[in-house]
């Protein structure tokens, strides 16, 4: 009951004008890529996949929020995913890091937020796996967080999450639509000079190659050369790192959430995480030195859960070879591009904590992709 109350209450001091999701990338008939969406064309379009948004609005200075994304709907420290975590540039605070690497698997759900709220993040997630039912004798506990500096938006410095809000985040979770923007940790980024924030997109390989789905959430929060479909936007606009407008602001962070069904172990999740890398290289992004960019990828297959407590100290697992890895390479990349632009597309106009981030002029780059179509044909 209390927890309803909170959700409630904190959708109350939500500005919704300032949270409202623009159109997505495809809905104007820009499609990234070759290879097909799934439905949602989201994470969750990975079977059991759930995600959940707790965002904070207040006053002028308060633009922040948390993102949770579960591999599955059970309990997670007992059925741990398989996964791994490539570090574009680790000038970040991701915690969980080092035990993902050695033993390759997650054992909670994967929460972002802002960076000075990874040490609440963590403490909630150590009470939400230590509540669960058969949980009782748990003693150790590997909570993953990651976080992106929206303190550019944001009153970074008050710390205005709670343990409450990681909470609701959990439990607001499900599977469905993800909203995108300036929601969640999305509610105080920015992206190449724009708004940036939540977005998502996913892949499905042909039946002939797996019929497998891969799906991709990020949180954007850093700078570059802005590109959508192969066409410099930012160049255009004239608002790039080293132009005159935007010559200091490549530094920030991407923290890519990368999902799929396809049963790969460890060491080919971290091989697909790499590949997520190369999407946010497709939309311009240039992973600077004071950039925290980190891919944390899992597989929902239920052949590769780990128990907590195995019967046999034998596993027995079907997984992919290596020669069938390239098509999801394909799917990671074509994804976590489309959801980057997703992210600038869908966000809005914020103002925060005294100045104004503008949304990306979805008109103008529309219009000059429309010029570069007629050049072509000439």
């Amino acid at each position: 009951m209390q927890l309803k109350f909170l959700v409630f209450f904190i959708l109350l001091v939500i500005n919704y004008s300032a949270m409202a999701q623009n159109k997505r990338v495809r809905e104007y008939g820009l499609s990234p890529g070759v290879l097909a969406p799934g439905p949602l064309n989201a994470v969750t379009d990975v079977a059991g996949v759930r995600v959940g948004h707790l965002t904070l609005i207040a006053g002028d200075s308060v633009r922040t929020g948390v993102t949770a994304i579960l591999p599955h709907g059970g309990n997670i420290f007992q059925e741990k995913v398989p996964a791994a975590i490539y570090i574009g540039n680790g000038f970040g605070k991701l915690a969980g890091y080092s035990q993902v690497e050695e033993l390759g698997n997650i054992e909670t759900p994967i929460v972002l937020t802002n960076t000075l709220s990874v040490p609440v993040a963590c403490d909630a997630l150590i009470d939400y796996t230590l509540s669960r039912p058969g949980n009782e004798a748990v003693r150790s506990v590997n909570p993953v967080v990651g976080e992106t500096n929206d303190g550019a938006l944001n009153d970074i410095r008050g710390r205005h999450i709670r343990k409450e809000h990681v909470l609701a985040a959990i439990a607001e979770a499900s599977g469905g639509p993800v909203a995108e923007g300036n929601v969640g940790a999305g509610a105080g980024t920015v992206c190449f000079g724009f708004k940036g924030g939540i977005g998502t997109a996913s892949r499905r390989l042909p039946e002939k190659l797996g019929g497998y789905t891969v799906g991709v959430l990020v949180q954007t929060n850093f700078g570059g050369v802005l590109q959508v479909g192969g066409f410099p936007i930012g160049e255009a606009l004239g608002q790039y790192y080293l132009s005159k407008s935007l010559k200091d602001t490549a530094d920030g962070s991407c923290m890519i959430v990368l999902a799929t069904d396809a049963p790969a172990d460890a060491r080919n999740l971290k091989r697909l995480a790499k590949r997520a890398m190369l999407g946010l290289a497709r939309t311009g992004g240039i992973a600077s030195n004071g950039s925290g960019d980190y891919v944390i990828a899992f597989s929902t297959a239920e052949g590769l859960r780990a128990p907590f407590l195995a019967e046999s100290p034998l596993l027995k697992q079907e997984v992919l070879d290596n020669n069938a890895m390239s098509p999801l390479f394909l799917a990671a990349i074509e994804a976590t591009e489309e959801a980057i632009l997703n992210s600038l597309f869908a966000a809005r106009t914020m103002t925060g904590n005294g100045r104004t981030i503008e949304a990306l002029p979805v008109d103008k780059v529309l219009e000059l992709m429309n010029l570069k179509q007629e050049d072509q044909k000439d």
